[in-house]
């Protein structure tokens, strides 16, 4: 049901299944009952976030629930046949939620470069989009973190709790990627935990922006604004001295926060957050993918296009999306990019364009293109909207991401 549905079919559904009239939920969200009819028909787009979170929180359900998140993760030969429910079991394994039970790890610790190279492998295949390599690979390396922060001691432990930081933020974004969003919220408390026992500011700071993404999949729009601006008031003082890592950490968390503000409907704090994301990439001076970041002038040119959108300026998000040269970025940033161009010519009823869009993001990166709401609910919409068949392009795509 749910990934044959557009957004607007299932919030009919469960509007039906809490018994409530149109009338009763169109007054509830402040609107019309021709504009929530409208909606219910694929006869107006859902594609604001806000919009859905409200209706989300009127109907009692998650903003998943709205989005069809999470999917079924597809079997690849990167992936094997244990995917997420092999990482579920490892975050929930008992023995990482404390230590007085005194159950220890078994094994011998790994080196500490050799750990390091592991992490740096899971980050390069969130950043190439290789999700399934990334799940598989997870659940090990976490048991491998967890040994290695027990068995050493003194400034190697920190070094491994460092590790372990960056290996449950890696599972975070990788899990908020597969609309994994409770498992997320878990990956990323245990990894700011484990970051703050390292005493690095840029790991720590590194993990207050997964949490501020965990809290943006979860509908947390304004809880996302306050931890940045919590946040960046820690990490401030650090700015007069700023190594690279440390700007591009400092940047991205703002970056994140522009998107939370911009689905909060916060206009004054997107524009506030975006500015100083552009300060620290000026600073910064040029792209980088420090701390896995991807940050620069490029990452902030890319993040108005999104806001924008999000704010519901379509027209921008055409003017300025197709002009940025995304080529020297991270496939996850650039196929997240074209997603957002796609959406806003999907707007302006420029469906061929925007299918051109989702298609060359597919060719870079189908796990992400297949597992991400946006390019679900749009080919699904396009499909349900053709007065005639589907293209053989859009009706193959729409096969591939199991929506028809």
């Amino acid at each position: 049901m749910t990934t044959n549905l557009t957004t607007g079919e299932r919030v009919a559904w469960y509007r039906r299944r809490r018994g409530m009239s149109q009338e009763v939920l169109a007054g509830l969200v402040g609107r019309t009952v021709d504009w929530l009819s409208k909606a219910e028909n694929n006869r107006l787009e859902l594609d604001r976030l806000s919009v859905i979170k409200s209706l989300a929180d009127a109907l009692d359900v998650t903003l998943g629930d709205l989005l069809a998140e999470p999917t079924l993760m597809d079997w690849t030969p990167d992936s094997g046949t244990r995917t997420v429910p092999a990482l579920r079991s490892a975050l929930m394994n008992y023995r990482q939620l404390t230590p007085l039970l005194g159950v220890t790890t078994e094994g011998e610790p790994t080196p500490l470069d050799e750990l390091r190279d592991n992490v740096a492998e899971v980050w390069d295949a969130y950043q190439e989009s290789r999700y399934g390599f990334a799940t598989r690979r997870l659940p090990l390396l976490l048991a491998d973190v967890l040994i290695a922060a027990q068995a050493y001691e003194g400034q190697e432990r920190d070094k491994a709790h460092e590790l372990m930081a960056m290996t449950y933020q890696g599972a975070a974004m990788v899990l908020t990627k597969l609309g994994e969003t409770d498992l997320a919220w878990i990956a990323a408390d245990r990894g700011l935990a484990a970051a703050q026992q390292s005493g690095n500011a840029v790991v720590t700071g590194s993990l207050f922006r997964s949490v501020a993404h965990c809290l943006l999949s979860n509908g947390r729009f304004d809880a996302a604004v306050q931890l940045v601006g919590d946040a960046s008031d820690y990490l401030r003082p650090g700015l007069s001295t700023a190594a690279p890592d440390f700007l591009s950490i400092y940047g991205t968390l703002f970056l994140a926060g522009s998107m939370a503000a911009a689905r909060a409907d916060d206009r004054s704090t997107t524009g506030a957050f975006l500015a100083e994301a552009d300060r620290a990439a000026r600073q910064l001076g040029r792209d980088a993918n420090h701390v896995w970041t991807a940050f620069g002038p490029t990452n902030v040119a890319i993040h108005r296009v999104a806001t924008s959108a999000e704010l519901g300026d379509m027209q921008v998000a055409v003017d300025l999306g197709p002009q940025i040269d995304t080529s020297a970025l991270p496939t996850e940033r650039r196929t997240r990019h074209n997603l957002e161009v796609a959406r806003a010519l999907s707007a302006h009823n420029r469906v061929d364009d925007a299918l051109a869009m989702v298609l060359e993001a597919e060719r870079w990166a189908p796990e992400q293109v297949r597992s991400h709401y946006l390019a679900r609910e749009l080919v699904l919409s396009w499909v349900r909207n053709q007065r005639g068949r589907p293209s053989r392009a859009m009706a193959d795509l729409a096969n591939r991401l199991h929506v028809i």
